[in-house]
């Protein structure tokens, strides 16, 4: 029998919702939120019965049947760190969510909503590759200050499913038995090793490349320097660095095609600093290759600007030499989590507690 699945994405001024039978996507939608309406929410959380009950209007408009659904997966919010993979969605999930107050994401209302509609219908409900997927090996973690231990966070849902494509459909081989490089090129940028089906080291926004919007790693000393320079609270110099940063602070915008179109007029300092961005992420290819003694099968290239020829030329000239490059552009995020929650519900994966991450949170 075949199985419904509803998918659930939040984002900040959006929630993208589609429904899937098996691999067939049936619809996706892009419910667009007001900034006027989202002004009167204080906190995320508020804003479950007002997302919830325009996602239902929509199913209702596409004529969604909900006892017609097998299951419903979410974009996974910010819970602590995890393996990858499944995780069905509980109350102390939910509770979890509510008790996230500083830092909150927007994302962290996907899995409530979710549990919701699926409680009244009886059927199960997930999130599938959190963003706080943190695999990394011991040695990775290591760094020079006790205090201080690296870990991952960003963009494991769709880095993760592109490294299972490019297994299958590039290589021919089993992604449990590959080792592949994924640059995820976005707003935000990151890149990931994938070796044996786990992310065993990656490149993150705060000590890999620049990005759109994000600085990257900075040198030590000077950010030092910065931080007690009386110019920037601890928010704002976060939100200098996050946001404010990369091509948006060196460039004035953070839109790629408005760069792109610039260059083409001539604009030099928009080349060079173009440029660099594509060198900063091969730089960070080639780090994540030596982990593994360039024993690698392949480099592919996702994310929206892995549509950019300058940027993707570019950084294929310099990594090729490691594996074969492999252009996967664009976000996989909503066919992931259905992918995902497919194969749990056909038994060819086990989904995973929540309780189990709180309890390993608690002993370390």
């Amino acid at each position: 029998m075949a199985k419904v699945i509803l998918v659930i994405n939040p984002g900040s001024t959006s929630t993208k919702i589609a429904v899937f039978q098996d691999k067939e996507k049936m619809f996706e939608e892009t419910i667009r939120h007001n900034p006027e309406e989202l002004k009167d929410f204080d906190w995320c959380m508020e804003q479950v019965d007002y997302r919830k009950h325009l996602i239902l209007s929509t199913l209702a408009e596409k004529g969604v049947v909900l006892s017609e659904l097998s299951a419903i997966c979410s974009r996974g919010g910010m819970i602590p760190p995890c393996e990858s993979g499944a995780y069905r969605v509980d109350q102390q999930m939910v509770d979890y969510m509510y008790s996230v107050k500083k830092g909150a994401h927007v994302s962290n209302i996907g899995c409530v909503i979710a549990y919701q509609i699926a409680n009244t219908v009886g059927i199960p409900a997930y999130i599938y590759d959190p963003v706080t997927v943190d695999e990394l090996v011991p040695i990775a973690r290591i760094t020079g200050l006790p205090e201080i231990q690296r870990g991952v966070i960003g963009h494991t849902l769709n880095t993760r499913a592109i490294a299972m494509k490019c297994a299958k459909e590039k290589l021919g081989k089993v992604f449990d038995e590959s080792t592949i490089i994924v640059a995820h090129i976005g707003g935000g940028i990151s890149v990931r090793l994938l070796q044996n089906g786990r992310n065993i080291d990656a490149c993150n926004d705060d000590n890999g490349g620049m990005s759109p919007e994000r600085s990257g790693g900075l040198p030590a000393l000077q950010l030092i320097k910065l931080c007690f320079s009386g110019k920037y609270t601890e928010t704002e110099l976060i939100k200098k660095i996050r946001g404010n940063g990369g091509l948006k602070a060196l460039l004035g915008t953070s839109d790629a095609l408005v760069i792109e179109k610039r260059i083409e007029q001539g604009d030099q300092k928009a080349k060079l600093i173009y440029e660099a961005m594509a060198y900063s992420i091969a730089k960070d290819i080639g780090q994540l290759a030596v982990v593994v003694g360039g024993k690698v099968d392949a480099i592919a290239l996702t994310g929206g600007i892995a549509y950019s020829k300058l940027i993707t030329s570019s950084i294929a000239e310099k990594v090729s030499f490691i594996a074969p490059v492999y252009l996967m552009p664009g976000e996989h995020e909503m066919e992931a989590m259905a992918a995902g929650t497919l194969r749990v519900e056909r038994g060819e994966e086990a989904v995973k507690s929540f309780s189990g991450i709180v309890q390993n949170t608690v002993a370390s």
